[in-house]
């Protein structure tokens, strides 16, 4: 789609589509708020009709992940999967900007991301300034960062994601623009990250399993109701990324807190009590830890060695000593990302006892950085070797007897192979034997990679 004449200004745009997804996520909130209001007890929210916007206000925050300060300590344990609504609701504003604004280049995914978060973190902060009063004190520069990243992301990949739609390119089409040894090592980050991932479920699970009449028997005793119950199910729903990254920190052994002087680790589990919330179920009781549970401690080293394999499988090193590098730093890249949800997924529930929820960001970044790297190297140095070794065995391919081979000619006339390098690799080799056949080199073929033409203005 080129652009139009009618096409219109993009941060003006931006600025609109900004107030369509607050706007839009707000009266949703305010609307169940009301329902709410209207169907509990007068003492629940208040008599005046503007303490319902306020407390919308205040959720519409908490989705955002915006601490809220009381007099009975910082609230800030909040489910990862309240991100959801705002992000669909940005992903489609940044869809539509590409398309009113008349974008056509995909490096303009980042000026709409940039036009639709400006002005959502300045509506962020607006709003909370308006859900303040004398008891409750939302975090004003949590609110401007957090509305900012979460604007800026979603809203980046809608943008994209129609500029992708528009010049007919599939998603995985994205990673053809990046150059080939940094596509292998992102691509060996996301299926480390998938293997961790699925052990934080299967650890929740298993212990939900295992806890289910407990699970059975909270729910009875908070006796919810039907309309009740399906509030449970669905705030319990919206925990359950944050339960799955809990499960990563055990996995990996720093483990994590529930409460203040709590630790659920693999050297062992002490809890205090804990809020009835029948998911709880899944922790293990005080004591050593389950010994079945401990078999998820070799979680990590899978992930990395499944990280290393897909970091250089298909594109190979010429030297295989430099093969172990590009593994690490997949477990690298894996750590931080890790870091980063654990940073996500704690908080605190009020003061004193649950003052102090989730796991430490450092040490889980920190340990899984070096139990998937070291992982991770040992894979990509045999996956490397591998691969180089198979390529060289095909110049041991007998010719055919009758066709007899002239003296030094034998081996450039053997079958040959092709071996695919980044573009640095290829011209370094190049260079190291100055020779006008060094692209092929002892019957290979070596091959720049040069990927996708990336587009030209």
């Amino acid at each position: 789609m080129g652009a139009s004449a009618q096409a219109r200004p993009l941060y003006a745009s931006g600025g609109v589509g900004a107030a369509s997804a607050a706007a839009i996520g707000l009266a949703m909130l305010t609307t169940l708020t009301l329902v709410g209001w209207i169907a509990a007890p007068p003492t629940t929210f208040g008599d005046d009709i503007v303490d319902v916007f306020r407390i919308a206000v205040r959720m519409w925050l908490v989705g955002h992940h915006v601490e809220l300060v009381t007099p009975d300590g910082r609230m800030g344990l909040f489910p990862i999967g309240l991100l959801v609504l705002p992000g669909l609701l940005l992903y489609h504003s940044g869809s539509r900007l590409v398309r009113a604004c008349g974008l056509v280049r995909l490096r303009h995914a980042a000026q709409a991301a940039l036009a639709l978060a400006s002005p959502y973190a300045a509506i962020a902060g607006t709003l909370a300034l308006i859900g303040r009063d004398d008891t409750v004190q939302p975090s004003m520069l949590q609110a401007l960062v957090t509305g900012f990243l979460l604007a800026f992301l979603a809203g980046g990949l809608g943008a994209l994601r129609q500029l992708l739609k528009e010049r007919r390119i599939p998603w995985r089409g994205v990673l053809a623009f990046l150059p080939l040894r940094l596509r292998a090592v992102v691509s060996g980050l996301f299926s480390a990250s998938a293997v961790l991932a699925a052990t934080g479920a299967a650890l929740f699970f298993s212990g939900l399993a295992a806890g289910f009449p407990e699970a059975v028997e909270t729910t009875r005793g908070l006796a919810p109701g039907v309309v009740g119950g399906v509030l449970l199910f669905v705030i319990q729903l919206l925990y359950l990324p944050n339960a799955v990254i809990f499960g990563v920190a055990y996995a990996a052994g720093p483990g994590f807190a529930f409460g203040a002087d709590t630790v659920v680790a693999p050297t062992g589990v002490a809890l205090g009590p804990l809020p009835e919330l029948p998911m709880l179920a899944a922790l293990p009781d005080n004591g050593p830890a389950p010994a079945l549970s401990l078999v998820t401690l070799l979680a990590p080293f899978a992930a990395g060695a499944v990280g290393g394999w897909r970091s250089l499988h298909g594109a190979p090193v010429p030297v295989n000593e430099a093969a172990p590098l590009w593994g690490f730093i997949c477990g690298i890249g894996t750590g931080v990302v890790w870091g980063g949800l654990s940073a996500l997924a704690r908080g605190p529930l009020g003061a004193d006892r649950l003052a102090e929820i989730g796991s430490s960001p450092w040490q889980v970044g920190v340990v899984v950085a070096l139990e998937v790297g070291v992982s991770a190297a040992i894979a990509a140095w045999v996956v490397n070797w591998r691969q180089l070794r198979d390529t060289f065995d095909g110049v041991e391919t007998a010719r055919p007897a009758s066709t007899p081979a002239r003296k030094g000619e034998e081996d450039r006339e053997a079958a040959s192979r092709t071996l695919r390098l980044p573009r640095p690799q290829w011209r370094s080799l190049r260079r190291r034997f100055r020779d006008d056949d060094a692209d092929e080199l002892y019957g290979i073929t070596y091959e720049a990679d040069t990927g996708f033409d990336r587009e030209t203005d």
